[in-house]
C-alpha cells in the first residue's frame, strides 16, 4: 500500500493491537538501569519506531484505542512509577539514558494521543521526590520528555481532592505545597513543553481550595516578574494565569479581577514584553477570560441560533448588568483584532465572540457593528479592494475572523447581514501586491470561513435575497483563486450552503463540478471545472467578468496564462456571441501602463483567436483579422522593450494565432504595419521562450521560402567566442526546425495546392544535403542531432502529391545503414558513423556538402573524430576506380571535388587547411599517385601543386604553410610532377619563417629516407638538410642552394 493511501485509510477498529502490545512489552521488559548492547539497542529502537508509527496511523481516529487505553497505559505508568521509586530509594544509581528516553517518549505519545495518564494520591511523594533529586535523571538536559511526563503526572495528582498537609512532616506544615509550587516555578523559564507542563501543574495547584494563600502570593510575584520585563519567564507566568482563569472557580478568582487587569496594562506598557507575539497572545487570552468571569452565561440566548436572527429580539436579556470593565476590555480586544500576528488576532476574535454571547442583544449588536467598522478603516469610498494599503491586511483579517466567530454563534442579526456580506464580497478578493509577492490569502480564507459559519447559523429566509450573488462569489473564488486552501475553503462554504439552505442555482450540479478534489489542482479548476460551471447561464457572465477584471490582471504570470486558457474554454461554449464580446473588453487593457494588464489581454486575445482558428470559417477568419488589428493598440515602446519579454512573447503568440493571408499580402498597408518588426525583435530576444513564440509566428506567415532561407542560413553559423563553438547551438536548432517544417508540410501536402512550387524537390534535397554535412562534422552533439532529424525525415510518409518519389531521400539503402535505432550506438560515435557515411559520397545530390563536412572532421583536433574520419575516407578512396565508367563515383572526380573546394575558399584558412590535410592524408596513403597513369591525372596533380605553392612566401599562417609543404614533398614520389615538386621545395627551405625552414628540412629528410623515390639521394643533400642551421636569420636563395 503506498504512502498516500496509507495516510487516507480509515480504520474500523484497533487492528494492530497485538502488534502494538508485543512492541510495548519488549520496551517495558528492558532494565532501565542497565545499558543495552548493540543488538538489544537495535531491537528496542525498532520497537520504539514501530509504536510511534502506529500512533501516527491512528492519530485521526484515536477513539478506537479507548477500549484498550487503560490496559495499554497502565503498564507504562507502572514502569515509570517503579523506576522513580528505585531512583529515590537508591540515590546515585546510574540508569540507561537511551532506555529512559524511549520510556518517556512512549508516555509523551500517550499524553499527546489521548491525554490519559493513570494516577493515584500515593504517587505524589514518589513523583515529587523523583523530580527533586539533585543528581537524578531528570537533571539530564536531554531528558526533557521525562521531565514533561513527571510534571503532567504531578498536575493530574493535584486535581484529586485530598489534603496536601497529610504528606507534610508534623513539624513543617505546608512543606508539600511549597515543594510543588517551587517545582513548577523553577521550570516556568524553560522554553518548550517543560514550560507548558509547569504552567499546567501550577494552574491546577492554585485551583485547589487549600492553596488560596499561595495563589495570592503568586499573583503578587507575577506582577514583579512582568515589571522586570523577563520575556521567557513572563510567557510562562501568563500561561499559568490563562489556564487558571479557564479552569479555576469563579469564587476563588473574582477577588483578583482588578489585579489581572493591572497585569494586562503592565504588559501593554512594557516595550520588551509588548513586542513579543506570545506575550500579546496570552495577554489577549487573559483579558478575554477575565471578561467571561465578569459576565455570567446568557440563558436567554441559544448557542447557535439567536432570536435576533429572525429580527425578534427577546427583551428578557435587557436586565443583565454589564460591568464597566467590559467596555475597557472590549476596546483592548478590538485593538488586538488588528495586531500584526495571526495568533493574537485569532485569540481576540474568539474572545470577542464568546463575550458577545453573554452580552445583551443590543450590546452584542453594537459589538458586531464595531467589527464591521474595522473594514472601513483603510477603505476609500468608491475604491476597489486592490487600492487598499498593505497595512489593512491585519485589520481585514481580524475583522473577518471576528465576524466568523460571531456568525458561528448566531450573533449576526438579519438587519446586519447585508452590510456584512457587502464587506465579505470584497474580502473574498483581497489580494494586494507587495514587492515580488502578494498579501491577503489569510483574509480570503477568513472570509470563506465567515460564509461557511453563516450557513450553519442563519435561516434560509434571511439569506434568500443574497443567494445568487453569494453563489457567484464563492464559485469564482473556488475556481480562480491562486491558493489551493482558498479554493478548497470557498468550495466548502458553497457545499455548506447547498446542504443547509438549498438556495444556490443548480447547487448540487455545481458542487459536483467544484468539489474538494476538483479545485485542488489549479489547472484542473481553470481548464476543466470552470467551463463546466459556465454551462449554467447564472454563472457564465460572472465568471467571464472575474477572469477579465481580476485573473488576467493578476501579478502572477501563471495565473494570467491559465486565465487566458479558461476564458477560451468558456467562450467556446458560445463562440459566436462571446468571442468578439470578450475580445473587445480585453482590447481596453492593451493601452494600460501596467505590463501585467497588457500581457494578460494579449494572452486572452490569443486564446480567443485560437478558438476561431479551430472552427475555421469565413466569419471566423474575419473575426481573427479584427483581433489581429488590436495589436496596433499596444505601444511600440512597450512591446519592443527588451525588459518586457512576456509582452513580446504574447504579441508573437497573438500574431501566430490571428495573422491571415490577407494581412500578409497587404504588407505595409496592414492594420498592424509593424508586425514583422515584432517577430524580428522576438527572434533576437535573449529568452528562449520569446524566441519560440516568434518562431511560431514565422511559421504562420505562409512565407515558406523566408523560413527555409533563415533556417538554412543558420546551418552556416560557426560563431566562436570564449565558450567555444556557440554557433553549434544555432545549427542544432535550425536542423530541428527544418525537420519539423518538412514533417508538417508532408503531412498536410494534400491540402496545399501546387505543392511542387511550394516546396520544390530540388530545394528539399539541397537542405537534406546540408543536414548530412552537419551529420559528419566534428562535434558529437551536432552529429547526433543531425542524424536523429535525418532519420525522422527518412521514415515519414512521402507527400500525397503527384510524382511523390521526387521527394524521397536519395541513397535509401545507404541511409538505412545509418539507422542506429536497433543498436546501442549513435551518430555521435565516429568509429561507427564515418565508415558508413562516406559511402553517401556516391550520391551526387549530397556529395559536395557531405565532402565538406568530412573534410572538417579530418581536420578536427579531437582524435575520436579525426582518426575514424581519416581512415574511412582513405579506405573509401582506395576502393574507387580511377575513372567513372560504370561507377557512380571515381578517384578522378574525388580529386576534382577536393581541388574545387580548395580553389573556391583559398582566402579562408579555416576551410583550406583541412582540405590540404585531406590531400596529404590521401598522398601519404599512395591513393592519388595512381592518377599519374590516366590521361588527365598529371594535370590534376599539377593544379594541386600550383594551389599549394601559390604566394607561399607571403602566407602568415604557419599551419597552412606546413600543410602546403607536405603536399609538395609528398608529390615527389609521383613521376609526372616530381620535377615540378622538387623545384618548389626551395620556396619552403627559403621561407622567411625559421619554423617553416626547419620543419621542411626535417620532413624532407624523413621522406627521402623512408620512401622509394627511384633514385639514390646524394650524401651532400643529406648533409645539407641535417647540418644547416635553419633557424639562423638568413634568407636562402636558389643561387645559394
Amino acid at each position: 500500500m503506498d504512502e498516500d493511501s496509507q495516510e487516507n485509510r480509515l480504520f474500523a477498529a484497533f487492528e494492530r493491537h497485538d502488534e502494538f502490545i508485543a512492541a510495548q512489552n519488549t520496551l517495558l521488559a528492558a532494565d532501565l538501569f542497565v545499558e543495552p548492547n548493540r543488538e538489544e539497542e537495535d531491537v528496542e529502537l525498532h520497537c520504539s519506531r514501530k509504536l510511534i508509527m502506529i500512533f501516527g496511523e491512528y492519530q485521526e481516529q484515536s477513539f478506537l484505542l479507548d477500549p484498550y487505553l487503560e490496559s495499554l497505559v497502565s503498564p507504562v505508568a507502572e514502569c515509570l512509577r517503579r523506576y522513580a521509586m528505585a531512583c529515590v530509594n537508591a540515590r546515585g544509581a546510574q540508569s540507561s539514558r537511551s532506555r529512559v528516553e524511549r520510556l518517556a517518549d512512549l508516555l509523551h505519545n500517550y499524553i499527546k494521543f489521548r491525554g490519559f495518564f493513570p494516577h493515584e494520591v500515593s504517587d505524589l511523594s514518589i513523583a515529587l521526590d523523583f523530580i527533586r533529586l539533585p543528581s537524578g535523571p531528570v537533571k539530564d538536559p536531554s531528558q526533557w520528555g521525562l521531565r514533561y511526563a513527571v510534571l503532567l503526572w504531578l498536575s493530574l495528582i493535584c486535581r484529586i481532592p485530598f489534603d496536601l498537609q497529610k504528606f507534610d512532616d508534623t513539624t513543617r506544615s505546608g512543606e508539600t505545597a511549597n515543594a510543588i509550587e517551587l517545582v513548577g516555578k523553577d521550570r516556568l523559564n524553560m522554553a518548550g513543553l517543560e514550560r507548558e507542563g509547569a504552567a499546567t501543574l501550577l494552574a491546577r495547584f492554585y485551583a485547589r481550595k487549600d492553596t488560596k494563600q499561595q495563589l495570592s502570593s503568586f499573583v503578587e510575584w507575577s506582577i514583579t516578574v512582568f515589571r522586570s520585563s523577563d520575556v521567557i519567564l513572563s510567557i510562562g507566568v501568563l500561561q499559568v494565569l490563562c489556564e487558571l482563569m479557564k479552569s479555576g472557580s469563579s469564587e476563588q478568582l473574582q477577588a483578583f479581577t482588578q489585579q489581572f487587569l493591572e497585569i494586562t496594562d503592565t504588559l501593554e506598557q512594557s516595550t520588551p514584553l509588548a513586542s513579543n507575539t506570545l506575550v500579546r497572545k496570552y495577554r489577549t487570552k487573559l483579558l478575554s477570560r477575565v471578561a467571561l468571569r465578569l459576565m455570567p452565561p446568557n440563558i436567554f440566548r441559544s448557542k447557535l441560533t439567536c432570536n435576533a436572527v429572525n429580527g425578534n429580539v427577546d427583551d428578557g436579556d435587557d436586565d443583565i448588568d454589564v460591568p464597566e470593565e467590559i467596555d475597557t476590555i472590549l476596546e483592548s480586544l478590538f485593538k488586538s483584532l488588528q495586531d500584526k500576528d495571526t495568533v493574537v488576532r485569532w485569540s481576540a476574535a474568539k474572545g470577542i465572540a464568546r463575550l458577545s454571547e453573554r452580552l445583551p442583544s443590543d450590546f452584542s449588536s453594537q459589538v458586531l457593528e464595531t467589527i464591521l467598522g474595522l473594514f472601513s478603516i483603510h477603505s476609500v469610498a468608491g475604491a476597489s479592494v486592490y487600492d487598499t494599503p498593505a497595512i489593512a491586511e491585519a485589520t481585514w483579517h481580524g475583522a473577518s475572523l471576528a465576524s466568523a466567530e460571531m456568525a458561528r454563534r448566531g450573533l449576526v442579526q438579519t438587519a446586519a447581514l447585508g452590510s456584512l456580506l457587502g464587506w465579505l464580497s470584497k474580502a473574498l478578493y483581497f489580494d494586494i501586491r507587495k514587492g515580488a509577492h502578494s498579501i491577503g490569502s489569510n483574509v480570503r480564507d477568513a472570509a470563506a470561513y465567515v460564509i461557511w459559519a453563516l450557513a450553519r447559523a442563519q435561516d434560509p429566509e434571511s439569506f434568500s435575497p443574497y443567494a445568487r450573488e453569494l453563489a457567484q462569489w464563492l464559485v469564482s473564488v473556488a475556481l480562480f483563486d491562486r491558493e489551493i486552501h482558498i479554493r478548497r475553503a470557498a468550495s466548502a462554504a458553497f457545499q455548506e450552503h447547498v446542504g443547509r439552505m438549498a438556495l444556490f442555482p443548480h447547487g448540487i450540479d455545481v458542487l459536483r463540478k467544484t468539489d474538494f478534489y476538483a479545485v485542488s489542482v489549479r489547472r484542473n479548476a481553470f481548464i476543466v471545472a470552470a467551463p463546466q460551471v459556465a454551462e449554467h447561464l447564472e454563472y457564465r457572465s460572472y465568471l467571464i467578468d472575474h477572469i477579465i477584471s481580476i485573473t488576467l490582471r493578476h501579478w502572477d504570470v501563471a495565473m494570467r496564462e491559465l486565465g487566458a486558457q479558461a476564458l477560451r474554454r468558456i467562450c467556446e461554449l458560445d463562440l459566436k456571441i462571446l468571442g468578439l464580446e470578450c475580445a473587445s473588453k480585453m482590447a481596453g487593457f492593451l493601452g494600460s501602463v501596467d505590463v501585467s494588464d497588457v500581457h494578460g489581454a494579449l494572452a486572452a486575445l490569443s486564446g480567443i483567436s485560437e478558438a476561431y482558428r479551430a472552427q475555421e470559417s469565413e466569419e471566423n477568419a474575419s473575426n481573427r483579422q479584427k483581433i489581429f488589428a488590436f495589436i496596433a493598440i499596444v505601444s511600440k515602446d512597450v512591446v519592443m522593450s527588451p525588459r518586457n519579454g512576456l509582452v513580446l512573447a504574447a504579441a508573437c503568440d497573438l500574431i501566430a494565432s490571428s495573422l491571415t493571408l490577407q494581412e500578409v499580402e497587404l504588407q505595409e498597408k496592414s492594420s498592424v504595419p509593424h508586425w514583422k518588426r515584432i517577430i524580428d525583435q522576438g527572434l533576437r530576444h535573449r529568452s528562449s521562450s520569446v524566441q519560440q513564440a516568434a518562431a511560431a509566428a514565422i511559421a504562420t506567415t505562409k512565407s515558406m521560402y523566408g523560413v527555409l532561407d533563415a533556417l538554412d542560413s543558420g546551418l552556416d553559423d560557426y560563431t566562436m567566442d570564449e565558450r567555444g563553438d556557440v554557433g553549434s547551438w544555432v545549427r542544432m536548432a535550425c536542423i530541428q526546425g527544418l525537420a519539423s517544417i518538412f514533417e508538417d508540410l508532408f503531412r498536410v501536402s494534400g491540402n496545399i495546392p501546387e505543392f511542387a512550387n511550394y516546396l520544390p524537390a530540388q530545394r528539399y534535397h539541397s537542405v537534406i544535403a546540408r543536414i548530412l554535412r552537419q551529420g559528419v562534422e566534428r562535434l558529437d552533439n551536432v552529429r547526433q542531432t543531425a542524424g536523429h532529424c535525418l532519420l525522422r525525415l527518412f521514415r515519414i510518409p512521402l507527400p500525397t502529391v503527384a510524382h511523390q518519389e521526387e521527394w524521397r531521400i536519395k541513397g535509401s539503402e545507404l541511409i538505412m545503414k545509418l539507422d542506429a535505432s536497433g543498436t546501442i550506438t549513435s551518430w555521435s560515435v565516429g568509429e561507427w558513423l564515418f565508415p558508413r557515411a562516406v559511402e553517401l559520397l556516391c550520391v551526387q545530390e549530397y556529395r559536395q556538402p557531405l565532402l565538406t563536412g568530412l573534410i572538417h572532421s579530418v581536420g578536427a583536433r579531437t582524435g575520436s573524430t579525426h582518426r575514424p574520419a581519416s581512415s574511412s575516407l582513405v579506405s573509401f578512396a582506395q576502393g574507387l576506380p580511377l575513372l567513372a565508367g560504370d561507377s557512380s563515383y571515381s578517384l578522378s572526380e574525388l580529386c576534382d571535388d577536393l581541388i574545387e573546394c580548395a580553389q573556391g575558399r583559398t582566402t579562408s584558412n579555416a576551410v583550406v587547411v583541412p582540405i590540404f590535410q585531406t590531400f596529404n592524408m590521401l598522398l601519404e596513403a599512395d591513393v592519388l599517385s595512381r592518377l599519374s597513369s590516366v590521361d588527365n591525372g598529371p594535370s590534376k596533380l599539377e593544379r594541386l601543386l600550383n594551389i599549394a605553392t601559390r604566394n607561399v612566401q607571403r602566407l602568415k599562417n604557419v599551419q597552412r604553410v606546413q600543410e602546403c609543404m607536405k603536399i609538395v614533398v609528398n608529390l615527389l614520389v609521383v613521376s609526372s610532377v616530381s620535377k615540378s615538386s622538387s623545384e618548389r621545395i626551395i620556396d619552403f627551405l627559403s621561407h622567411p619563417y625559421p619554423k617553416i625552414r626547419t620543419s621542411t628540412a626535417e620532413y624532407l629528410y624523413t621522406f627521402i629516407q623512408s620512401r622509394d623515390l627511384g633514385w639514390e639521394a646524394d650524401e651532400a643533400v643529406d648533409e645539407f638538410l641535417l647540418e644547416t642551421e635553419w633557424y639562423v636569420f638568413e634568407i636562402f636563395c636558389p643561387s645559394n642552394s
